[in-house]
């Protein structure tokens, strides 16, 4: 199985009140439904097998797991979503041979095959009409370009547009908090140690977001880290040896100010980040290969969650929404 890591060519070694629940139904709730196959409003852990192409996901509801054979190993990249608007993860993958998504739909168990997309494009399925449905799409590189395709799910109609450089880094997320995912994307400095910069072309009024943030060869992590109901830009740093902790930070949109944190292992953890707790705020994590682990900091109290969840060389189906 391809991890969406290997198409940026980076590598990550990644309600108290009815207003809360409002406001977390954007940027959140759709990238959590994605991996919350028990509808119980937390994200549960899935990683995927290369031996024998199976997913295993740990039911965070009642400890109960389920398996599922789907996808191939050496052609398909994890592609999750609630693509039928349920309100459940449905499993799904993206194959870069044929450009064919495949998914099991969790509504009706039943197998759904669309072809969209080309070899050698980036499979970033959001919900980018806010219909609650997660949405096919692709971006595609080609004349020193990034180009967004997508197809809403509303009305089966084409989303096209041009947005970033083809040397850029995809960072969709709904920045502007408006129920829509936008087009994003973290383009690099002249030097893996320079300066990034992230441009974000807001749904909501097709205004311009651009953000210094984090260095070059930073790995690009979106989630909604405090909240608000919008992605926040975030970056993780890998260490210079293995002894060396990642480096989590989060320009926070509800205020401007910085969030760090230094979690995870450089050179062992990929980064899973999603709400685990379903307090509707991304917490930070990773799953540790070397000993098959899901370590998360919650955001509702800083606790520790760890939990022994795959086998080594699994990959963990959270790492999609890293870049």
């Amino acid at each position: 199985m391809r991890n969406i890591l290997t198409i940026s060519g980076k590598f990550s070694v990644l309600f108290a009140c009815i207003l809360v629940l409002t406001v977390s139904s954007f940027a959140q709730l759709s990238l959590r439904k994605a991996l919350d196959v028990d509808a119980d409003g937390k994200a549960d852990f899935t990683v995927f097998r290369p031996s024998n192409s199976n997913w295993y996901t740990l039911k965070s509801s009642n400890g109960g797991f389920v398996f599922q054979p789907f996808g191939s190993a050496n052609e398909d990249y994890m592609a999750p979503g609630d693509f039928d608007g349920d309100g459940k993860g449905d499993v799904s993958v993206w194959r870069d041979t044929n450009g064919g998504w495949y998914r099991i739909n969790s509504s009706t168990n039943t197998f759904t095959a669309v072809n969209f997309g080309t070899t050698g494009d980036e499979p970033i399925a959001r919900d980018y009409d806010g219909d609650g449905k997660t949405d096919v799409a692709v971006a595609r590189r080609t004349n020193g370009a990034i180009i967004w395709y997508g197809l809403r799910s509303t009305d089966g109609s084409l989303i096209a547009a041009q947005f970033g450089n083809s040397t850029d880094f995809t960072a969709p997320g709904d920045y502007d908090g408006d129920g829509k995912f936008d087009f994003g994307v973290q383009r690099p400095g002249a030097t893996a140690s320079a300066q990034a910069t992230f441009y974000i072309l807001k749904s909501s009024d097709n205004g311009l977001i651009v953000a210094s943030w984090g260095l070059s060869n930073d790995l690009v992590v979106p989630g909604d880290y405090d909240g608000d109901g919008k992605t926040d830009i975030a970056v993780v740093r890998e260490g210079a040896t293995s002894a060396t902790p990642l480096g989590w930070y989060i320009l926070q949109s509800s205020n401007g100010a910085l969030k760090a944190a230094n979690f995870g292992n450089t050179g062992t953890d990929l980064n899973v980040q999603n709400d685990y707790d379903g307090d509707g705020k991304t917490d930070v994590a990773v799953w540790r290969d070397s000993n098959s682990t899901f370590y998360v900091l919650k955001s509702t109290d800083n606790g520790l969650i760890v939990t022994p969840w795959g086998a080594p060389s699994d990959f963990p189906v959270a790492s999609y929404d890293t870049h």
